[in-house]
């Protein structure tokens, strides 16, 4: 988005550092939960780090001792609408808070600092690579306060093992997993340790993977994300084409070409 179109966020910052775009939830005194607000501010915020051409990769995480505690139940609770304020988005599967629900084809990386619960869940689902700090805990609030588990789960059970998923669905907030047994599962890549250095190793590797070709990344992406919807030789079809559709793009020439001349390649900026 043009500098002059750039929406103020109150319960989300938008950062840049060179070329990773940062999105981090801002409700520190209410452990990141959604509300109302926050939930029309995620729609924005990533549409407009897709938009921006110097962001190559984006990363999301919390402010404060959480990373984010799905719904604002005081909000819920005290609104006069309740649940009720979803019904229509989640009926229609209308959803606009994930990068995922945004069709976002650039990389994104949740770093979760501290507690992730219910529907926090959704970020890590969402996310194309997951790392934690050593301190985060996860948990399932949602049978414990009366709530049904599972757009969050069901994506999560596309990414790791479904037990694993149950378990936490049935065990509600009576049992906290720590950052190792996610680590064990697959659900986070890596372990952050200190937790001080969650920000400063999300943002290496964000450099990291911005080293690479956006349109290449963009189209794997598609590929990957498809593969999920899809029995295995539909998903290879899909892929296939994704993989053609980069041909005669100028970074496959300039990938080779950087390689053979043992310098970084100049990729071509993102469509």
């Amino acid at each position: 988005a043009p500098m002059g179109d750039v929406m103020t966020y109150e319960c989300l910052k938008v950062e840049r550092h060179g070329p990773v775009g940062w999105l981090i939830n801002n409700r520190p005194d209410q452990l990141n939960a959604m509300n109302a607000r926050m939930r029309d501010e995620f729609a924005e915020a990533w549409k407009e780090l897709d938009a921006d051409p110097d962001v190559r990769v984006i990363v999301h995480t919390g402010e404060g001792r959480a990373f984010q505690t799905g719904v604002d139940v005081a909000e819920i609770a005290t609104d006069g609408v309740g649940m009720e304020r979803y019904r229509q988005s989640l009926e229609d599967f209308d959803l606009h808070f994930t990068a995922w629900h945004q069709e976002v084809w650039k990389p994104v990386i949740t770093a979760v600092n501290g507690i992730c619960a219910g529907g926090g869940f959704h970020w890590i689902a969402d996310a194309d690579i997951v790392i934690c700090a050593s301190d985060a805990q996860f948990f399932d609030p949602h049978v414990s306060v009366g709530q049904v588990v599972s757009i969050e789960a069901v994506g999560l059970m596309r990414k790791m093992p479904a037990e694993a998923v149950m378990r936490m669905a049935f065990l509600g907030r009576h049992e906290r997993m720590p950052a190792a047994r996610a680590h064990e599962l697959g659900m986070v890549s890596e372990i952050v340790d200190p937790p001080e250095r969650l920000r400063e190793r999300a943002q290496e590797l964000a450099e990291t993977v911005a080293r690479n070709s956006p349109a290449a990344m963009a189209a794997t992406k598609r590929a990957l994300w498809g593969a999920l919807e899809f029995g295995l030789t539909d998903a290879c079809r899909a892929g296939a084409a994704e993989l053609v559709s980069l041909w005669g793009h100028p970074d496959q020439t300039e990938g080779p070409q950087a390689f053979a001349d043992k310098r970084e390649p100049r990729w071509a900026p993102p469509a």
